[in-house]
């Protein structure tokens, strides 16, 4: 079970998104963690997998770890790019666990459609994508729930096609992204 209070704690926020105080409470309440979308699972984190690639603080103080994006190690981080957004409108980043950093999302609804797809990302130092092999693909077990609330609360079904949502924010925001974490890390 992940506490509210705690993972807005950990992160040194009074208040998060209530899209992600929705998805805690699904997490907690209607499935859990890796059994609504594969791999993927809010997680509270003392920004340690951040301090692997940056000790700096203003890197540090900029990202918001949020959940595990699959079972190796990789993890979704919420970017204050410093533009005054509300934290719900911050773009959302994939730091892989073998190397490679990518925007994903526009925001964190977007996150939460990209998992509609049920499998996890994979992330490499040129690119963070999502594949399905249609043979060998297993539903997670409370998909149905997950697609049900977010047809419910947001009115969107599965995602078809996450790669084009992928690419989409990275037009948007690759270039600013990459400019910024350059000055604490090497791509």
């Amino acid at each position: 079970m992940i506490d509210s209070t705690e993972f807005k704690e950990n992160l040194g926020l009074k208040e998060i998104p209530v899209e992600l105080e929705k998805l805690i409470y699904f997490q907690n309440h209607i499935s859990s963690g890796e059994n609504y979308s594969q791999g993927f699972g809010v997680l509270i984190d003392d920004k340690s997998g951040l301090k692997s690639w940056s000790e700096d603080e203003n890197f540090l103080s900029r990202l918001f770890p949020i959940a595990q994006a699959n079972g190796s190690g990789s993890f979704y981080a919420i970017w204050n790019d410093g533009t005054g957004k509300t934290l719900n409108q911050m773009p959302i980043v994939v730091f892989g666990d073998e190397g490679g950093v990518h925007i994903v999302a526009e925001n964190i609804l977007q996150l939460l459609h990209l998992l509609t797809y049920d499998t996890e990302i994979s992330v490499d130092f040129d690119t963070a994508y999502f594949y399905r092999d249609e043979d060998d693909y297993e539903e997670s077990e409370d998909l149905g729930e997950y697609l049900k609330w977010m047809a419910g609360d947001y009115g969107l079904a599965q995602i078809e096609e996450p790669d084009e949502l992928i690419k989409t924010a990275q037009e948007r925001y690759k270039e600013q992204f990459e400019q910024w974490s350059g000055q604490y890390f090497e791509y």
